[in-house]
């Protein structure tokens, strides 16, 4: 089969791409695949004698906004560009984002955005990204381009990248750098690994995987897996979602059977609720829905684009006729009605949220109702995922949640057992543990080490540390800057995050406002500051404390009035006095708010 190529020229003009940069198909004779490393490389030799550096801005130390980055010299590919989701102490924020800041800086080195799958984890960033930084070229499956296009319409972006469909044959070469991909199992369509073949040597990217050796949808290439392993692999970026979880994870096909065995079962509505994008689980869903003559109701905005995309491209089937409004199914019998919605991990604006609550436009639950979650709860996500279960009981609905006697669910990440397949299929030298909190990545660091791998060579990590590759070898390089940038609709300006910690303030520690009267041509106070507390304290029981703060404030702006000053501060005096004042009395650090009335000539 003719190997597909795609070459990225240097750029011409400040770092543009032009249409012309697209190189035409090799020959099957001139082929060369990249696994191999061969001595007619398109590296320069001096490149050698320069460092390759690897590191994250995102999905360490957490599980989300996955984005990591390979450099060298003059350039830079990316490795997913993932959101993650805002859990309780982020009150009014929408997702989390990594800082750009980096890649902004070096936006003329970077050469392409690789996505290993299409989860919200791994492209759910993609349009902030393209917001302040130019990605010349965005390669993706096409179930995984046709989610990121429908983004970057939403968005309007679509004229900010060139979206590039790929496969597992494909090829992308550039002056430093060879990379193929291989197909992996998880819980979405066409997941990839990634091979990245540099001058100090072989970085390989699992994305997220499992092995599923009864999958419902094609099988790994566990063959390329272990050639990889024979041929070398410098360093392994692995999942490690799943490392605390022993032996090996179900197969999908599993689940459709106790689905199946539910829908049999249940007499009233059935209300489903699972991930949107996995789309395999939404498929035996359906399948169920269809096979027990099930009319399927969808709530849930990106459960009903995921559907309609999938079915578009093949990955969902069903006849039309099973897809009905919220008319029709009125007129139906609730033995005849399936509801598949989002909201499996608790989210608050999502379909079985609002559901629960009562607040629905369309749905409410009744006596008899089942509520089945195929679904387990993302790390952070039990507490709300409860709340919504008890809400449901309440309401009366009977709720059936993933054990292990019904098997209503099964995790897309490799368990132990997998994780250690994995390493010995490929064997690195170095192991580069992602995809997951602290806890996660040492657990598989550790069972890098219980495989018979060099101890040692296994770098637990956070968001911004970088690894450095010199002929095969790896070390720890300079730190790069990261952050969290937290998303409040869709300002990506940094500015939430500010707005969140004021937030934060108020909800744990309250606000104190002063009121100061002053004449700043006199140079003087015209009456005492006045100070006001909304949540810090109660004013009545705190009169004497009050008292004292403001002849604090008084007495050093009286002090800072007798020169030239400014408005700013006097600002920061009010703040600088007050501030540990009020942390000795009450140990406690309230936003403190001036409000200035100056006197008028």
């Amino acid at each position: 089969m003719l190997t597909k190529w795609y070459t990225i020229k240097k750029h011409r003009k400040k770092g543009e791409v032009s249409m012309a940069d697209m190189p035409q198909k090799r020959s099957p004779q001139r082929r060369r695949t990249p696994y191999n490393r061969t001595k007619k490389s398109n590296i320069k030799n001096d490149s050698h004698t320069l460092d390759t550096k690897v590191f994250a801005l995102g999905g360490l130390n957490e599980v989300g906004k996955n984005m990591y980055c390979i450099e060298h010299d003059d350039e830079i590919i990316i490795i997913d560009a993932g959101v993650k989701f805002a859990e309780d102490g982020l009150p009014g924020i929408d997702y989390v984002i990594p800082d750009y800041s980096y890649l902004k800086r070096n936006q003329k080195k970077i050469k392409a955005l690789l996505i290993t799958h299409g989860h919200e984890d791994h492209i759910g960033g993609i349009p902030f990204l393209l917001q302040v930084v130019h990605i010349p070229f965005i390669y993706a499956s096409p179930l995984a381009c046709a989610m990121i296009r429908r983004k970057l319409e939403e968005r309007r972006l679509t004229q900010a990248t060139k979206l590039v469909q790929i496969d597992n044959l494909y090829q992308i070469k550039t002056k430093h750098f060879n990379i193929g991909f291989f197909k992996t199992n998880h819980s979405i369509p066409e997941s990839l690994g990634i091979i990245v073949n540099t001058p100090n040597g072989r970085v390989v990217a699992t994305g997220d995987f499992k092995f599923d050796l009864t999958p419902v949808g094609d099988p790994a290439d566990y063959q390329v897996m272990s050639f990889l392993g024979e041929t070398g692999v410098t360093l392994l970026l692995s999942d490690s979602t799943n490392a605390e979880v022993p032996n090996f994870s179900i197969s999908e096909k599993q689940v459709a059977y106790s689905v199946q065995e539910e829908f049999r079962k249940t007499e009233g509505r059935l209300i489903v609720a699972t991930f949107a994008s996995n789309v395999h689980r939404v498929q035996q869903i359906i399948d169920a829905a269809v096979k027990f003559n099930r009319k399927i109701l969808v709530f849930g905005r990106s459960m009903e684009n995921n559907i309609q995309v999938s079915r578009k491209l093949g990955y969902i089937k069903c006849p039309d006729r099973f897809f009905i409004k919220n008319e029709e199914a009125k007129r139906l019998p609730d033995n005849e009605i399936c509801i598949l919605c989002t909201g499996s991990q608790g989210e608050a604006l999502a379909a079985l949220s609002r559901i629960a609550n009562g607040t629905h436009r369309q749905i409410s639950i009744k006596s008899g109702d089942t509520v089945l979650f195929s679904s387990n709860p993302i790390p952070g996500n039990a507490g709300s995922v409860s709340k919504v279960i008890n809400k449901l009981y309440r309401a009366g609905a009977r709720v059936l949640t993933n054990e292990a006697i019904n098997n209503l669910h099964t995790s897309g990440h490799a368990s132990q057992e997998e994780q250690k397949l994995m390493l010995l299929l490929t064997r690195p030298k170095y192991f580069f543990p992602v995809h997951g909190e602290y806890r996660m990545l040492k657990i598989h660091a550790k069972l890098f080490e219980e495989v018979g791998l060099i101890k040692g060579n296994a770098f637990v990590l956070s968001n911004g540390d970088s690894i450095l590759l010199r002929n095969e070898e790896a070390r720890l390089g300079p730190r790069v800057h990261v952050d969290d940038i937290y998303v409040d609709g869709n300002d990506i300006t940094g500015l939430s995050t500010a707005v969140l910690r004021d937030r934060q303030i108020l909800s744990e520690d309250g606000m104190v406002s002063v009121l100061i009267s002053m004449d700043s041509r006199a140079g003087c106070l015209l009456n005492k500051p006045i100070i006001m507390s909304r949540g810090f304290v109660y004013m009545k029981d705190s009169t004497e404390m009050i008292r004292e703060a403001e002849m604090l404030v008084g007495k050093a702006l009286t002090q800072l009035l007798k020169r030239k000053t400014t408005f700013g501060e006097i600002k920061n005096t009010i703040r600088d006095t007050l501030g540990p004042y009020f942390y000795q009395k009450t140990k406690r650090n309230p936003m403190i708010i001036p409000v200035i009335m100056n006197k008028k000539a």
